[in-house]
């Protein structure tokens, strides 16, 4: 029963500290949610005894609890309470590994490279090359270990006139291997 009681009287008193935080604005410092009003999460709940009497929580909560704006641990839910949950873990950001737009030095090694396979790959068009460069090191960041898919994504990326479907798996795989030793970092 006292557990029951316990647990009832926390639930109210969360539920009251919530509505105190959500509803004082920012630096106002006061609360419009009184501790222990009817619209509590507990007001209205049995008690253990089953005897229909209603708990109320204002038996063990304050009458007002202001919110610390620092986020202190006294507050239920803040980043140090013990039952709080941790944030989120961002998402990379979209750019996340393409490299930046190269030089006119490291411009000429890749298309040397990419001559070096095949001439139509980059068929006269060296920014156009540079760009899919680019995007293939970012596929490359994303899926360092699926070797199948970067070359599906090579032969993709990696067209011309002449070969409107991509150049075919051996050389996009060749693609890929000019691309780190040239324009993308190494695997990790």
């Amino acid at each position: 029963m006292r557990t029951r009681l316990l647990a009832a009287t926390l639930t109210a008193f969360a539920a009251v500290s919530l509505a105190a935080c959500s509803s004082s604005g920012p630096g106002s410092g006061t609360s419009t949610a009184a501790a222990g009003s009817p619209t509590s999460a507990a007001a209205g709940t049995p008690s253990a005894s089953g005897s229909g009497t209603v708990a109320s929580p204002t038996a063990s909560a304050p009458a007002s609890t202001p919110a610390p704006a620092d986020g202190s641990p006294g507050v239920p839910g803040s980043p140090g309470s013990p039952g709080a949950t941790a944030p989120a873990k961002p998402a990379p950001p979209t750019d996340a590994g393409m490299p930046g737009k190269p030089g006119a030095d490291l411009t000429g090694k890749l298309v040397a490279a990419l001559d070096a396979i095949d001439p139509a790959i980059v068929g006269g068009k060296p920014d156009q090359a540079m760009d899919r460069a680019r995007t293939q090191c970012q596929s490359m960041y994303q899926f360092p270990k699926d070797k199948a898919k970067l070359v599906d994504l090579a032969n993709q990326r990696f067209t011309s006139p002449d070969h409107p479907q991509g150049f075919g798996p051996d050389k996009a795989a060749k693609i890929n291997d000019a691309l780190h030793a040239t324009l993308c970092p190494p695997p990790a």
